[in-house]
């Protein structure tokens, strides 16, 4: 058996804290090494729990989970932390900024169990993860407000291939149906993904996602 996936739960009600851990809890390659439920706690118990996932939601006092997200896992930090952003997307009007705070993906709280523990295994071994259903819709809704003025795919450094790439990425299409997409060999995407992410000194496909739109190539 694979060693276990270590799992902080946070979310200040206590009775989907205790649903999302229950169902975690239950998986024999995870586990939950702690649960709190304010973003401030969150961060310090990361630093001394050293979770490998945080399960992270977005309004919560003292410290939201944006700031929280990103004191665990933005630029500069020197030992970030992933962290899986669980939300209740139409209440919720702060999900872009968790993302760009440096979330490694993001889940509707209404998601059924199986796809919140697949998410956890995801983001565990540094992987991004989105939402499909959601991905184009929420982006294209907030991105707008933080796009720059100007620019465009002229002015991005990557080659037309690459380009076409990232157009598919942002239509959350993953790396077989990009592959599909466009009749190449699912390690050819891979690379492409590899270097345009390298090019624009992006983390991983969250990041990229954001990138496409606040560069206004996807409308």
């Amino acid at each position: 058996m694979s060693a276990s996936v270590r799992v902080l739960v946070c979310d200040d009600q206590v009775l989907i804290r205790t649903g999302l851990s229950t169902i975690i809890e239950a998986q024999p390659d995870l586990a939950v090494v702690g649960e709190c439920g304010d973003g401030r706690t969150a961060v310090e118990l990361a630093g001394r729990l050293r979770p490998d996932v945080v399960v992270m939601d977005v309004r919560m006092p003292v410290l939201d989970g944006i700031e929280a997200t990103r004191l665990l896992a933005g630029a500069g930090v020197e030992h970030p932390v992933k962290v899986l952003v669980v939300t209740a997307f139409d209440a919720d009007e702060y999900l872009y900024e968790a993302l760009r705070a440096g979330a490694s993906g993001f889940l509707l709280k209404d998601a059924p169990p199986d796809r919140l523990l697949h998410a956890i295994r995801t983001v565990a071994t540094g992987a991004a993860l989105l939402d499909l259903q959601v991905t184009r819709r929420f982006v294209s809704r907030y991105a707008a407000r933080v796009r720059p003025a100007g620019g465009g795919a002229r002015d991005i450094p990557l080659t037309p291939r690459e380009l076409e790439v990232l157009h598919l990425i942002a239509d959350g299409l993953s790396n077989s149906e990009i592959a599909a997409a466009l009749v190449i060999s699912h390690e050819t995407v891979k690379t492409y993904v590899s270097r345009l992410l390298t090019k624009l000194d992006l983390r991983d496909r969250v990041q990229a996602v954001i990138y496409a739109y606040r560069h206004g190539l996807v409308i």
